[in-house]
């Protein structure tokens, strides 16, 4: 039977490919998009392993499962993403070991968040979550803030101390106009971007795009693509 670390090696290895030929496709250098692995269920000798292999950056969606984690890998040289919705009862635990949310979607939550950070003397990268199909009036129940909310959201953050506005996030729409169209869906949350940028210059992270939509979000300008399956394999309970 393979061994787990070479079954990772064999998934990374083909990952890497998908998005050096989705670069290319898009005329774009491998080095402007960063590969984020989200270990969401998996164990923290999945992370070591991840990180022998060369990964940096990884993500998890459930403060119960990412604190306990990061605490076992601490020595690791990783960059630890939050994915998930938040709660604000959570953040005081999050900003311990998170070095970038990618789920700002309130500004109760900004609050929560910014005490934390201070209270723990950090500072965070922050992206707003964009829910694209509240464009339509649909309710993804995946969380996020209307595009036309973006902007007041990142002024808050800019001005909340411990916190920084590094770009936008989203995942591709279920319901409204972009629903089967994860193209069109980042190509829009691409144009929100520019906007953001021109207003903080800071704020240049796009993180979309996931194992079965990877390419779509690369040939559409994101910086951050976050991959699960691809490179773990299907997730326990879910066979």
């Amino acid at each position: 039977m393979t061994d787990r670390r070479t079954q990772l090696a064999q998934n990374l290895a083909q990952v890497e490919e998908r998005i050096a030929a989705a670069c290319a496709a898009a005329g774009r250098k491998r080095e402007e998009v960063t590969l984020i692995v989200v270990t969401k269920t998996y164990p923290a000798s999945d992370v070591r392993h991840l990180a022998e292999l060369g990964v940096r950056h990884v993500a998890e969606n459930r403060d119960q499962d990412a604190a306990p984690k990061a605490a076992q890998c601490a020595d690791l040289p990783l960059t630890w993403h939050f994915v998930g919705q938040l709660q604000t009862n959570k953040v005081r635990s999050v900003v311990k070991y998170a070095d970038v949310v990618h789920s700002i979607d309130r500004t109760r939550l900004v609050t929560a968040l910014s005490a934390a950070a201070v209270r723990a003397g950090r500072e965070l990268d922050c992206l707003i979550q964009v829910a694209l199909d509240a464009e339509s009036g649909a309710v993804s129940g995946r969380g996020g803030v209307a595009p036309d909310g973006v902007a007041a959201l990142a002024d808050a953050i800019a001005e909340a101390e411990g916190l920084r506005p590094a770009g936008l996030m989203t995942v591709a729409p279920l319901a409204g106009p972009y629903a089967g169209r994860p193209r069109a869906a980042f190509e829009r949350l691409r144009e929100i971007a520019t906007d953001l940028h021109a207003a903080h210059p800071a704020a240049n992270m796009v993180s979309a795009g996931m194992s079965a939509d990877l390419e779509d979000a690369v040939a559409a300008g994101a910086t951050h693509v976050r991959v699960g399956t691809a490179v773990l394999g299907v997730r326990p309970g879910l066979r």
